[in-house]
């Protein structure tokens, strides 16, 4: 499984494309046990910045698994499109080195991105800022989704050790 996250994140943050992380990594990040294979990013997904994402990862080796030109991303008819007749909830972006984790772009995000990102918080590991998601925020998101494992995380106690964005 490929681990490098921090190499990605140093590549998003250097392009300053706004993101944020939910789902295991972010709960992981936020001192709560829980094994994740991809990275969970909500973005703005209007046409620049959805964009400057899709760029920034191809320049970095990145391709998407679906078989569609992955600058569709910034259509939002498009993305419609794919959540209705397709089913898809995310999409995915795979490291063609293999050395970093699946980008998942969430597709719809029940909470607005500028309140995410507001209420988001900087987690620091070596050199590399991640912006996560609050843990209410990935409380709610949590109870939302209705999948058994989440409602099991959602009405625990969770134990942040990350520190609040100045």
């Amino acid at each position: 499984m490929p681990t490098d996250f921090l190499s990605l994140f140093a590549v998003i943050n250097a392009a300053q494309v706004p993101y944020v992380v939910v789902g295991g990594l972010a709960m992981l990040l936020h001192g709560i046990d829980r094994v994740t294979g991809n990275i969970d990013l909500v973005i703005d997904l209007a046409p620049g910045p959805s964009t400057d994402l899709v760029t920034t990862l191809i320049n970095a080796g990145y391709r998407s698994f679906a078989p569609v030109d992955p600058a569709l991303l910034a259509n939002e008819a498009i993305r419609e499109q794919w959540r209705l007749e397709r089913g898809m909830e995310v999409f995915s972006l795979w490291d063609s080195t293999n050395r970093r984790p699946t980008v998942d772009v969430l597709l719809a995000c029940p909470i607005p991105f500028t309140k995410l990102l507001n209420d988001s918080v900087i987690v620091t590991l070596g050199a590399v800022q991640i912006r996560v998601a609050s843990v209410a925020h990935l409380m709610d998101m949590k109870q939302q989704t209705a999948r058994p494992r989440d409602l099991k995380m959602s009405s625990g106690s969770a134990c942040c050790n990350s520190e609040e964005d100045p």
